[in-house]
């Protein structure tokens, strides 16, 4: 906010930007400053972040290297003037009782942040305990139901298992093998009759001619 604070700032967007603030100051060796009479954020005396609050709402500046391109899609955001936008930065503002997207604004600041910090610093950044950017929350993954969960657990019982290709062929062999002995069979005992049959037509035919 600026040094001399309006009296009719909205109170949804003076909280906002308080959280912002305390987003910019987490990070290392990070300091504040009043340039313009708006409140500046600059690591090592390098500008990444700007926050503006007036009766008018709330504006945020950053460097955005990386999420440029998208960032200018999103309705609150254009350009920053002065020609900076030709370098990256990107202007948002919010007009009083707006919702500010806090975690956005946030990645935006360490993104900036990253932008134009020294690299003894940025090490400093991934120090354990040292201020990280927010993740963004995921929903993507759509959660199984608990049934089907349950379904994928259950094995298939012992009498719905299918024989072993090895043991099919097997058993489809010795099928085989006995209806070809059946058949055999069938034929030896035909051809036993015929051989009776005929035997005893001889003896007949013998005994009519004595």
């Amino acid at each position: 906010m600026s040094q001399t604070p309006s009296d009719n700032v909205d109170a949804k967007l003076k909280a906002a930007e308080d959280h912002l603030r305390e987003v910019m100051l987490a990070l290392p060796e990070v300091t504040e400053e009043f340039p313009w009479g708006h409140r500046t954020a600059k690591v090592k005396g390098k500008m990444f972040a700007i926050l503006v609050l007036d009766n008018d709402g709330l504006g945020v500046t950053t460097k955005l290297p990386e999420s440029n391109e998208a960032a200018l899609t999103l309705p609150f955001t254009a350009p920053t003037g002065y020609g900076l936008g030709k370098s990256g930065w990107v202007s948002s503002r919010f007009k009083p009782g707006s919702e500010v997207p806090i975690g956005l604004l946030a990645q935006w600041i360490h993104e900036s942040f990253r932008a134009v910090a020294p690299q003894k610093v940025l090490k400093a950044l991934m120090a354990p305990g040292a201020a990280q950017a927010p993740k963004a929350k995921s929903s993507t993954r759509a959660k199984k139901p608990a049934a089907a969960k349950r379904a994928v657990a259950v094995k298939p019982a012992v009498a719905g298992k299918k024989p072993a290709p090895g043991k099919a062929a097997a058993g489809g062999k010795k099928s085989v093998a006995k209806r070809a002995s059946a058949r055999e069979g069938s034929a030896v005992r035909a051809g036993a009759k015929q051989t009776s049959t005929a035997k005893r037509g001889a003896a007949g035919s013998s005994r009519s001619k004595r």
